[in-house]
């Protein structure tokens, strides 16, 4: 328990307790009364004998052999290594030990079948596993490694049980004006579907306050995709609205596995085409002018945020999906070409941990690494020390069996078949490299693959890893679970191309589409287990805007002399290019997944959130700016240049760039 509570665990602090639990009983039987302590002392005098070794020294001796006898490898230093040493920060390791007992507790009486019996239960023995920490851990590892549909509703929906919810509220401090306003908003006509999508709208104002209004966030909340709804993220979500004074609308998406891929998805850009189409009318808005948005999503709702923009992205280059979205009670079976009206873009899009590729490997490819090797991409990205990414292991050729599906949900279903994998070819070894100082000319992507990378490689292996393998320890996303979820939001009837559907997996999106893509805010923690689903796809955004961007300049450069030429040169010589008008990427050192999630007892959370409004602020910011420049210098940006050019220059573009900065500061 020690080591938790010092968030650093450690074979050393171990030994600590145990030896501080033997001197302390032991001085106890020594000096202490013989008959124990007072009302123990009472009874035991009853039935003790006359001899100098009493009943309570009895029961005490034997206990204190027993727990010396359980822990006699750490006192003699013959433990196993402690896999998580040195992973987390000391703060997110606390954290993520409260989080442990918690869901242990919370696992253990989830059976109980009386609503307040049970809450009481969950807590008290969610206090027993916060002294017990190695129980928790144990009991975690075991529901983890056989896990349900339910233990995961239990486990991340558990933050509005009556007593949690109000040690947040207490904890929380800055408290709202207003509360959250449950709306629901009816579908477009060019929709699909048919049935009503669940919003809370979170404002620091009046309804007549409201209607003034002319920007807003749009948040996809996290969950897996199967549980969670807006209300387990009011600690983000009521920080934004307070910091940035403009709506937050929160999207209460149907979860699976009742409403499988893609249903959600098209809940989501629902939304946004009605909030567009109406002039935000839907949601309180005046309706006097387009309302200007900006999007963001974690974890779960980082996917499907990405999927959104990709289908306005779609509807842009007049793409018809041919889809496979009306399945299931929503028209199982039929196949339909869905044409959808243009839409703008978002301002910007901010993805905090999201999940952005649903094929699941344990093995990096040749193009990924490639694209994170690549030293051509402007890219800074510090504060990553990341271990583990280098294997050894060769792959074992096995694979999942057809009938995963059935584990996580119960009654007769079609079994999932899984897409079949092509053999690995080996690559030469990548050569370990030294600690890399960024420089102001120094910014480019391969810094972040060295960081990455920036271990012992065995001497045997070709391979690298993926993030996922790499930290399957993880306390707070295993593969166990990830497995469940992406099985549980394909459904058992559906055979996705991981390859090829990138509304599914947006990390294999055709660079037409992310040459597009709006301004981004990436953030996540350097031991995520999906954090290369952030850097490969920053990456891939980052090469696609690049390529773009070369595309414009050699086009307009050769007839600079006179017409459409000497304009776009002009433009060129007066618009600075600079990396981080287009992409800002944060790697949290030592920090995993869900943080957002523990701003009560992980202070870090709430530094990142007013981050993340920042960057939000500066994203609305920039378009008033630029709309006050009648002329002279052209501003810099991707919207103000697509308002200076026109279409044809809609695809400038730019690189990548992550704060220099550490958790410590």
């Amino acid at each position: 328990m020690i080591d938790h509570v010092l968030g650093r665990p450690s074979l050393k602090y171990r030994k600590v307790q145990v030896l501080a639990v033997v001197a302390f009983w032991l001085t106890y039987l020594v000096k202490g009364n013989p008959h124990g302590p007072p009302g123990i002392r009472n009874i035991l005098q009853l039935v003790a004998g006359k001899g100098r070794f009493t009943t309570w020294r009895t029961i005490v001796s034997t206990i204190l052999y027993l727990y010396v006898a359980r822990n006699f490898s750490k006192l003699v230093d013959l433990e196993s290594p402690e896999p998580l040493a040195g992973m987390y920060s000391k703060s997110f390791f606390r954290a993520t030990y409260v989080f442990t007992a918690l869901d242990a507790g919370y696992w253990t009486a989830m059976k109980i079948r009386n609503k307040y019996l049970r809450d009481f239960c969950s807590v008290l023995f969610s206090g027993y596993y916060l002294i017990a920490a190695e129980a928790a851990d144990e009991k975690v590892r075991r529901v983890r490694a056989c896990i349900t549909i339910q233990h995961l509703r239990v486990s991340w929906n558990k933050g509005t049980t009556p007593t949690l919810k109000f040690l947040q509220k207490l904890l929380a401090g800055n408290k709202n004006k207003y509360a959250a306003r449950h709306i629901r908003i009816q579908r477009p006509d060019e929709s699909l579907y048919s049935e009503p999508i669940e919003a809370w709208l979170y404002f620091e104002g009046s309804a007549e306050e409201l209607a003034q209004q002319t920007k807003l966030l749009l948040d996809f909340p996290g969950g897996g995709f199967v549980a969670m709804s807006p209300r387990h993220h009011e600690d983000k979500l009521m920080a934004w609205s307070r910091k940035l004074r403009i709506p937050v609308l929160s999207v209460d998406y149907k979860k699976a596995p009742e409403y499988p891929y893609p249903y959600a998805l098209h809940e989501c850009y629902d939304i946004y085409s009605a909030i567009i189409n109406s002039n935000g009318k839907v949601i309180g808005f005046s309706g006097d002018v387009t309302p200007r948005i900006a999007m963001t999503g974690d974890s779960a709702g980082g996917s499907l945020a990405a999927g959104v923009c990709l289908m306005i992205i779609d509807a842009m280059f007049g793409i018809h999906t041919d889809s496979e979205s009306a399945r299931g009670r929503w028209g199982r079976g039929r196949r339909r070409s869905v044409s959808r009206r243009s839409l703008p873009l978002p301002e910007g899009i901010v993805l905090i941990y999201p999940c952005l590729d649903m094929n699941i490997t344990s093995w990096m490819s040749d193009e990924q690494m490639a694209l994170i090797r690549d030293r051509s991409h402007n890219t800074t990205i510090k504060n990553v020390t990341a271990s583990g990414h280098q294997s050894s292991y060769p792959t074992s050729g096995l694979e999942s069996p057809a009938s995963e599906y059935e584990q996580y949900e119960s009654g007769p279903v079609t079994p999932l078949p899984l897409p079949q994998r092509s053999p690995i070819t080996p690559r030469p070894l990548l050569k370990p490299m030294t600690a890399i100082k960024s420089t102001p000319s120094e910014s480019t992507l391969h810094l972040a693959a060295h960081r990455l990378l920036d271990t012992k490689p065995p001497a045997t292996t070709s391979l690298a890893m993926t993030s996922r393998l790499s930290y399957t320890s993880d306390r707070i996303l295993t593969p166990e679970m990830m497995r469940a979820m992406v099985l549980l939001y394909i459904g058992p009837n559906h055979r996705p191309d991981f390859a090829r559907d990138y509304l599914l997996s947006p990390i294999v999106a055709p660079e037409s589409h992310l040459a597009r893509f709006p301004k981004c805010y990436f953030l996540t923690g350097e031991r995520d287990p999906l954090v290369d689903d952030t850097v490969i796809f920053a990456g891939r955004i980052s090469k696609a805007k690049a390529a773009a961007f070369s595309e414009e300049e050699e086009e307009s450069t050769p007839d600079a002399g006179n017409g459409e030429g000497a304009y776009f040169a002009s433009v060129h010589t007066a618009r600075e290019f600079r990396e981080k008008d287009w992409l800002e990427v944060k790697l949290l050192h030592g920090v995993s997944h869900g943080f957002f999630q523990m701003g009560s007892i992980y202070p870090e959370a709430w530094r990142e959130m007013d981050r993340v409004a920042g960057w939000v602020e500066d994203v609305f910011g920039e378009k008033v700016e630029r709309k006050k420049s009648k002329k002279g210098k052209v501003e810099s940006g991707w919207k103000g240049t697509r308002n200076l050019m026109g279409r044809r220059m809609n695809r400038l573009t730019g690189g990548l760039i992550l704060k220099e900065e550490s958790e410590e500061e």
